[in-house]
């Protein structure tokens, strides 16, 4: 008999991305009611599963917002008996939440930012291993009014961003750095926890500017017709970098992995299943994200999904990604990646 896990979430849940979100705890959610098609299996399967060298359910956390959405569709695939693991996705609000339990055993795999799983790397010297890139750049520049057309209109504003220390952070410095553009003085950037204290304060102010990320720009401006997006931070990334921009890996420990090399393989398999779904079912997956709590409501999920980049990169793609993102972020600033760059042993299933 499958294991499902129970969706016990808080009645008023907000959005949130991997870099930023509510301070809530944790969630263990399971297959809801909301309808979505589900991609055939041919390998999973009761028998599958017993042949596993674990029978329990693989405990792996998420951050509500984009490097989630990538995983819901597992939920109802194995509600279907269409997997051989059983999963119990455990959402939370901010990645600081995630970072001990991983570290202690409590969790066996996690969607994290991509910096931050460097960095645990380093902290943990080498038990944490990346298993696949799941999101893309995400991140938008947005404003009120129309006087934002390049990097160089930033200089002498303020813009209101979430994520300090980690990506956004990362990524808006880098792009403005490339530009001849210094972050601390030729502009003011204030950090917020949550980036619906962004919206807030955008919703106050005549001539707001932010960086957000997907789903928040789709909410924002579904709820406020006078914002704009200015500027995708991922064109401009491609403008001064070689690299491609990514936003979350998931990760596993190394400790699982090594005991478990048939379940890893069997979750990869079944998590591009989950990947094309997202970015083929999309109405699907948005009332899959509605009612797993990833995203406030399916309309914003549905419209944000296109956006989203939500991909499943593993092997040599997963090392090419996302080796060349974090040079990008070791040489602006060592420190962002756990102040050296990953081994070779960092990227799982690549030479």
């Amino acid at each position: 008999m499958k294991r499902l896990v129970s969706l016990l979430l808080a009645a008023a849940m907000s959005l949130a991305l991997a870099a930023c979100g509510a301070s809530s705890s944790g969630s263990s959610v399971a297959a809801g009611s909301a309808a979505s098609s589900q991609p055939a299996s041919s390998s999973a399967s009761s028998e599958a599963a017993e042949t596993l060298s674990t029978a329990e359910p693989v405990r792996i956390a998420g951050l509500k917002g984009p490097t989630t959405m990538g995983l819901v569709n597992l939920l109802p695939m194995m509600e279907a008996g269409e997997t051989a693991i059983d999963y119990d996705l455990q959402l939370y609000g901010t990645a600081d939440e995630i970072v001990p339990l991983l570290m202690k055993g409590e969790l066996d795999m996690a969607a994290i930012p991509a910096n931050l799983a460097a960095t645990l790397y380093q902290k943990t010297e080498g038990q944490i291993q990346a298993l696949a890139v799941n999101t893309l750049g995400v991140l938008y520049v947005v404003e009120k009014g129309d006087t934002v057309q390049s990097i160089q209109d930033l200089k002498g504003r303020t813009v209101l961003s979430t994520g300090k220390g980690t990506t956004p952070e990362y990524v808006l410095r880098y792009i403005l750095t490339q530009n001849g553009i210094d972050p601390d003085k030729d502009l003011t950037i204030e950090y917020y926890s949550e980036a619906t204290e962004v919206t807030a304060q955008m919703a106050v102010a005549e001539d707001a500017i932010a960086v957000l990320p997907q789903p928040y720009v789709t909410s924002a401006g579904m709820q406020d017709e006078t914002l704009r997006v200015a500027l995708d931070l991922t064109a401009e990334w491609e403008k001064v970098s070689d690299t491609q921009l990514i936003t979350g890996l998931t990760v596993v420990r190394k400790e699982y992995a090594e005991a478990h090399p048939d379940v890893i393989e069997a979750f990869l398999a079944e998590y591009a299943q989950s990947v094309e779904a997202a970015n083929t079912d999309v109405e699907g997956t948005a009332a899959l994200c509605e009612a797993q709590g990833v995203v406030a409501k399916a309309a914003i999920a549905q419209k944000a999904l296109p956006q989203c980049k939500i991909v499943c990169l593993t092997g040599e793609e997963l090392k090419t990604n996302a080796e060349g993102y974090l040079q990008v972020l070791y040489d602006a600033d060592p420190a962002s990646v756990g102040g050296a760059l990953p081994g070779a042993d960092f990227y799982y299933g690549a030479e």
